[in-house]
């Protein structure tokens, strides 16, 4: 079943919601409006003709964004969503829905139908995800702390702090410290692996693949992030059932750190991100400026190391 959603954007930032009225499937959770392709209609119609219907508005210009393929039990769809900038008329309600517009980050995913979920968090989702090197020892806690806080303050909003030659308690005060200089930035902060000091903190976590196989339920509540890595098609599908929020796949072209590794090629990253259930990152010798080449291949943006965060060489250079 192919459905059609649009998310509309007004000039505050903020989208609009709708709820699923009584008596149909996942009554009284809130969704993005839109509906069914009749047989033959192209999606742009499609949604043209949807929104009129449900909203009484005249579509102007939309844009394609993210596709979600999705389970209902046996009921296969592919929730097709279209960014929704320009539209003649308010919308109403015309078919008793209750209607609700919300900043992306003050909707409440726990409301959302399922399958509507991870378009919201592509939309709160930044371009670009900062992962910090593997090779940074504890000694350096001090200069990273700087490079992490000057990151965010030049507009870094989605940062994983992975340092496996540290004690665990070292990386959550780190982790501490930064919290309130994030938060007050809009900043998200991602533990590599701790989910229990993510529970503690109040952040995200990213789950390594192998930690990704072995559990069987998210980790977290929906309020924070849950990011995963993924290299193939089974493990965007393990990401998705899990209920992440979104996954890195990689790597995309060579890279230095797995020279070893057969890298995708952006053909088969687009394919993979196009077929997945949640927003994917491109990650493995991507530089900063590859980011449109990855939006163009069904990404949500790029994430990576080098490029994304002062190195500590540069950083000790300007102390």
């Amino acid at each position: 079943m192919h459905v059609v959603a649009g998310v509309l954007v007004d000039a505050a930032g903020r989208i609009l919601l709708a709820q699923r009225p009584p008596g149909k499937h996942l009554a009284g959770m809130w969704e993005f409006p839109g509906g069914k392709l009749d047989d033959g209609e192209a999606p742009f119609k499609a949604l043209r003709r949807e929104l009129a219907e449900e909203l009484g508005i005249e579509l102007l210009d939309a844009e394609p964004a993210i596709r979600i393929p999705w389970q209902y039990g046996e009921r296969a769809m592919l929730l097709d969503t279209w960014r929704v900038s320009r539209w003649r008329g308010e919308p109403a309600s015309l078919e008793g829905q209750a209607l609700a517009w919300h900043l992306p980050v003050d909707a409440d995913p726990e409301t959302l139908a399922p399958a509507d979920r991870p378009i919201l968090a592509a939309w709160r989702l930044p371009r670009r995800y900062a992962i910090t090197p593997a090779s940074v020892t504890p000694s350096e806690k001090d200069v990273w702390r700087r490079s992490l806080a000057a990151a965010i303050e030049g507009g870094e909003r989605l940062l994983q702090l992975r340092f496996p030659q540290w004690p665990v308690e070292e990386v959550r005060a780190l982790a501490a410290d930064l919290l309130p200089l994030a938060r007050k930035a809009g900043a998200g902060l991602l533990l590599n692996g701790d989910i229990e000091g993510a529970r503690q903190l109040g952040i995200g976590v990213h789950l390594p693949a192998a930690q990704l196989r072995e559990l069987g339920q998210r980790p977290l509540p929906l309020s924070q992030w849950v990011g995963t890595s993924c290299h193939d098609e089974q493990e965007l599908t393990l990401a998705s059932a899990l209920g992440a929020d979104f996954a890195t796949l990689s790597p995309v072209t060579p890279t230095t750190s797995h020279p070893d590794a057969k890298p995708l090629g952006w053909s088969r990253f687009a394919e993979l991100a196009e077929a997945a259930s949640l927003p994917v990152y491109a990650l493995g010798g991507i530089r900063p400026e590859d980011i449109d080449k990855a939006i163009a291949a069904n990404g949500q943006g790029i994430a990576g190391i080098r490029g994304f965060l002062p190195s500590s060489v540069a950083l000790r250079a300007m102390i």
